[in-house]
């Protein structure tokens, strides 16, 4: 009969143990790679639009405490053009709640350009020599023990 007993307190225990793993990795720090394939001959314009246009807007979400750190590289060298990317921007959101959870975007848009449609025509152009973009969410591997 004692083990009948023992049995509501072991699944408790490990369903609290579940949902305590669960909320620790939700408060991880959630990192993201975005890669950038731009249209030959039109890199430095790119990353020229992404500095002026759009890193604005990261930066004021680091402020904001959703984002930790924007970080980019470029590759030294070029590779294959099928597996070529230009930029990779690495965004490290607060946790993965942050990285869901997108603000409202108007506001900061409002406070950081009074010239709307000159920031709109020059997102659209960025976009238009985008060849390709896609986000990878990482996670860290432990390599020692």
């Amino acid at each position: 009969m004692q083990q009948c007993a023992r049995w509501p307190i072991v699944l408790l225990v490990g369903i609290a143990t579940v949902l305590t793993g669960r909320l620790a990795a939700q408060e991880q720090p959630f990192v993201v790679d975005y890669y950038y394939k731009v249209r030959w001959g039109h890199a430095a314009e790119f990353i020229a639009l992404f500095k002026k246009n759009h890193y604005p807007v990261l930066a004021k979400q680091v402020a904001m405490g959703r984002i930790l750190q924007v970080t980019a590289v470029a590759p030294r060298y070029h590779g294959t053009e099928d597996g070529r990317w230009d930029y990779r921007v690495t965004i490290v959101f607060k946790d993965a709640a942050a990285h869901m959870n997108e603000p409202d975007l108007e506001p900061i848009l409002r406070a950081l350009y009074a010239d709307r449609a000159t920031f709109d025509r020059e997102e659209q152009h960025r976009f238009e020599i985008l060849l390709a973009h896609w986000d990878v969410p990482v996670t860290p591997v432990a390599l020692t023990p």
